[in-house]
Order: C-alpha cells, then sequence, then structure tokens
C-alpha cells in the first residue's frame, strides 16, 4: 500500500502543471460561454433568430456538433464550450496514458520502481488512479465554471460528466497505446490518430445527411448523444465506461506479457544501412520528426479540406440582422460570406499551428531528458548552431502546414463550387506566421531559461491568449485588454487587410525571444528530467 501511494503521488505530481492548466481552461471556457451568450443573445426573439441563423448550419456543426436546446444558457454551452473541450479533454487522455506507460519505460524509471517490492499491476493501478483523480479535477473544474454562472447542480454535473469522459476513453487508449508500441513517439502517434478518427467520424456524423448512425461508433460522439440540458441520456455513459474497461484490461494482460522496454510492435534491430541525413544535427532531427511533420500537414490539410467544402453554406441571407450587426461588433461580420468564413477560421489554423511550434520547443525538451543532448554536445557540434537549425526547422514546418491548409481549403472551396482565388487563400495562411512565430520566440526562450516549465509557458501561453481573443469580445472587456492577445492583432486575409505593421512587430518579437533563447542557452547548464 506505501509503495502504490507513492507512485499514485508521483504520477499526479509529473502531470500537475497539465492537469491544473487544463482545469482553468475548463473553468474559464465554460464560464465565458455562458456570460457571452447572456450578453450576446438577451431576449427570447435574439435567441430564436440565432437558432434559426447558426442551429441547421453545417460549418458550424463541424466545430461544435448538433445543437440541443439552444434557447437556453446551459444548451448552448453544452454544444458551443462541450463539443470543443470533449476534443481537449481527448487531448488530456492521450497524453496521460501514453505517460504512464511508455514515457515511464523508455526514461528507465519504470525498471527502478520495478526494483521495489511491487508488481506491474500495482504501477499501473497506482498511475491510473493519479490520472483518474486529475480527470476529476478536470470535471470539478467544469462544474465551478458552470455553477458560478448560476446554471443548475443537476444540469452541471452531467455535462462535466459529457466533458471528462472521453478524457477517461483516451486515458485508456493512450495506455494501450504504450503497451503495443516500441517507443514514446510511435504510442503518441498510434493513440492520436485514434482521436483523429473519432473526430473525423463525429464530424461526417454532424455534417452528413442520414450519416447520425456513425456518432455511435466515436466516444466523442457519446458524450454529444448525452445531451445535457437538453433531454439527458444516462444510459450512455455505459459505453465509455464499458470501452475504457474493456481498454484497461487488454493493457494490464499484455503488460504482464511483455519484457520492459518492449512493445507488441517490435522495432527492427537491423536494416540496410541509410547515411542519408545524418551528416549533421539538422538532418538527424528531420529524419526523426519527418513522420511528426507529415501527420501535421496532412491532418491540417484534411481539415481545411473539410471547411472549404462546408464553406459554400455561408452566406449572407442566412443570418438575419441583428446576428450580423453582432458579429460586426465582434469583428467577424465578414463572415457573411464562404470567403469571409474562411478567413475566420484561419484562426483555428493560428491556433493549431502556434500548438505545432510549442512540440517543436517540447520536442527539444524531451531530448534534453533523455539524455541525447549530452551525447550531442560532446562531439564538435556547436550549442548556438543547434539551436538555430532547429528553430529554422521548426518554421520551415510552420510554413509547409500553413500553405498546405491554405491549398487544400482552397481545393475543398472550389470544388463545391465556390468562387475562390488561390491567391487569397494562401494569403490566409502566410497571415499565420507572425503569430506562430512569436510563440515560437516564446516557447524557444522558455526552453532555455526555465527548461523544466518550458512546455507549462509554451502550450498555457498559446492557449490563454486563444481564449481570450474567442471570449473577450463576449464579455465586453476594453479593447486595449483584448490587445494583450497576439491573436487580436491578426487581420481576417482576404476579407480584412493585412496588418503589416503588427505583424512585423510580431515578427520582430519572435525574432529577439529567439535570439536571446540562443544565447542562453549557450550557456546554461543541461539539466534532467
Amino acid at each position: 500500500m506505501r509503495h502504490a501511494n507513492a507512485i499514485a503521488r508521483r504520477t499526479f505530481a509529473d502531470a500537475r502543471v497539465r492537469t491544473w492548466s487544463f482545469a482553468a481552461l475548463f473553468a474559464a471556457a465554460t464560464a465565458a460561454n455562458v456570460v457571452g451568450y447572456r450578453k450576446t443573445y438577451p431576449t427570447a426573439v435574439e435567441r430564436a433568430q440565432f437558432v434559426a441563423a447558426f442551429g441547421s448550419n453545417m460549418s458550424v456543426r463541424l466545430f461544435y456538433g448538433v445543437p440541443h436546446n439552444l434557447l437556453t444558457d446551459g444548451g448552448y454551452v453544452a454544444w458551443r464550450g462541450g463539443g470543443m473541450l470533449a476534443i481537449f479533454a481527448g487531448m488530456w487522455g492521450v497524453l496521460a496514458g501514453v505517460r504512464i506507460v511508455r514515457t515511464e519505460e523508455d526514461s528507465g524509471r519504470q525498471e527502478l520502481v520495478l526494483a521495489q517490492a511491487v508488481g506491474r499491476g500495482t504501477v499501473l493501478a497506482s498511475s491510473l488512479t493519479a490520472v483518474v483523480t486529475g480527470i476529476a479535477l478536470l470535471g470539478l473544474a467544469v462544474v465551478l465554471g458552470l455553477v458560478g454562472t448560476h446554471l443548475p447542480l443537476g444540469g452541471s454535473l452531467f455535462l462535466a460528466l459529457a466533458v471528462v469522459l472521453p478524457a477517461l476513453v483516451f486515458t485508456a487508449v493512450g495506455t494501450l497505446a504504450g503497451e503495443i508500441a516500441p517507443n514514446r513517439r510511435v504510442a503518441l502517434e498510434l493513440a492520436s490518430g485514434v482521436l483523429g478518427l473519432a473526430f473525423l467520424l463525429r464530424v461526417v456524423a454532424d455534417t452528413v445527411s442520414g450519416a447520425g448512425a456513425v456518432r455511435w461508433l466515436s466516444p466523442l460522439g457519446w458524450s454529444e448523444e448525452m445531451r445535457a440540458f437538453a433531454n439527458p441520456r444516462p444510459a450512455v455513459v455505459l459505453l465509455p465506461l464499458g470501452l475504457t474497461v474493456a481498454l484497461l484490461v487488454l493493457s494490464a494482460r499484455i503488460s504482464a506479457r511483455r519484457d520492459i522496454g518492449t512493445g507488441v510492435l517490435v522495432a527492427h534491430d537491423s536494416a540496410r544501412a541509410n547515411l542519408r541525413g545524418l551528416g549533421s544535427p539538422l538532418g538527424f532531427a528531420f529524419r526523426s520528426l519527418r513522420g511528426t511533420f507529415a501527420a501535421w500537414i496532412l491532418g491540417s490539410g484534411f481539415f481545411a479540406l473539410v471547411l472549404g467544402a462546408v464553406s459554400k453554406g455561408i452566406t449572407a441571407n442566412t443570418l438575419p440582422p441583428n446576428v450580423r450587426a453582432e458579429l460586426e461588433r465582434l469583428g467577424a461580420g465578414a463572415i457573411a460570406t464562404p470567403a469571409g468564413y474562411l478567413s475566420l477560421v484561419f484562426l483555428f489554423f493560428v491556433f493549431s499551428t502556434s500548438l505545432y511550434a510549442c512540440a517543436q520547443i517540447a520536442a527539444l525538451r524531451r531530448e534534453e531528458v533523455d539524455q541525447q543532448l549530452e551525447t550531442l554536445f560532446a562531439l564538435p557540434v556547436s550549442r548556438r548552431h543547434w539551436f538555430a537549425s532547429r528553430l529554422a526547422l521548426a518554421v520551415a514546418g510552420a510554413v509547409a502546414i500553413a500553405v498546405a491548409a491554405a491549398v487544400f481549403a482552397w481545393l475543398g472551396a472550389v470544388a463545391s463550387g465556390v468562387s475562390l482565388s488561390l491567391l487569397d487563400t494562401l494569403g490566409s495562411g502566410l497571415n499565420c506566421l507572425p503569430t506562430v512565430l512569436l510563440f515560437l520566440g516564446l516557447s524557444a526562450l522558455a526552453f532555455a531559461a526555465a527548461p523544466r516549465a518550458s512546455g507549462a509557458v509554451a502550450y498555457g501561453a498559446a492557449c490563454v491568449a486563444f481564449l481570450w481573443e474567442l471570449f473577450g469580445g463576449l464579455l465586453g472587456v476594453p479593447t486595449w485588454v483584448l490587445g494583450l492577445s497576439p491573436y487580436h492583432h491578426i487581420g481576417l486575409v482576404p476579407t480584412q487587410p493585412f496588418r503589416a505593421t503588427a505583424a512585423l512587430v510580431m515578427l520582430g518579437i519572435g525574432a529577439a525571444l529567439m535570439v536571446v533563447g540562443a544565447a542562453v542557452f549557450e550557456r546554461r547548464d543541461l539539466t534532467g528530467a
């Protein structure tokens, strides 16, 4: 029991920054949705017009799912907040599940733990106990955000359950991926692929006529079918709980039969020598990360293709006058056209590509923790050159992702019959880069100056700034306060002019942060976990 408690406490402590960051996100997002809806649509007539404009709009369903009971505050937040937060919960679960199995083994810590008087089953159960505690904290954050805006406790608890159940399912998915994969990178790719498939199934069910039954094949669809604040379906809870138990039982059986450090998928110990790209740290980094680059590019491209295809459904005639006026107040009035809609949703690509930049710096930290950098810098390799080359690789990847999103959005729009210029969509894609490079610079400086906190600083800054831009306008905060978010200074290209001054400022700040980060990294000691 003593060992089990120690393992559980340690597992929770390792993930505390991620858990508290997600909890703050969940609480803020749910509360802001309710407050914003009340301020924007205070009367029943305005809400009815809103439902008429967006209730059956396929392009809006792509992000949030099928709405139920939008005339109420609870129905709105279950749709607008619950749909997105369920995806974030799934991401949290993937990271948690992979960490408690594959990350612990790859780092060598699992062998030290098992050298004590403790079995594998105890280690897995203790780690899962810590993860479930973290999931409970996420649910509590949702409840506090909802109850704090005076929504009923019962409905708030049920919506919180709908939001966090994907975290439970994808923790089990991540755990199983950790047992199957030969290393952490492959495990993350497998589990993330399952999450992406679940999201794709939900999108198909929500946007394709007659495909509603597909929703029952996705854990994200199950959260939607629970219908919090709108004829709740408690029996649906059995589906994610049952799948979680089944996956964890399978993981436990695999764990009991395999050697530490191995997986069901066996890594090849020998192959024909391929020395291309191994003459420099940059070439080696590209070879190591090319699968990750391809996944980001293809994922962004596919999502952009779908957005381009559904943009045809956005016309000015579908929006009532008060909704158009409110969109104008929020600076998004041009959404009433297909081109305007794509201009607005490219804000999401700015955000996702910023997360890509944060992930590239997180990869540097992982190499440091795994002591790869100690070996590398024992060779005649300049720290400053290595740091600069990795930043250049991250910039190149960001450009590729932005261009891919622009091209595929254009292809989707043209295929659906929308008249749209490729140059316009390329402008929308390249418009992502100044903000992305700003966050890349911030992440680089955090890695150099405070390596242990670099992940929390990088991801936290990107997420908080994006949420502030989404909900700050609805809350009626002063313009100068909104201006604290870099996303607020992005022009919605092509329907709005490119904000060259703001872009140059962000590029300058990002470049300066990278230069300072390189100088700091050159002088500091390498650190472990």
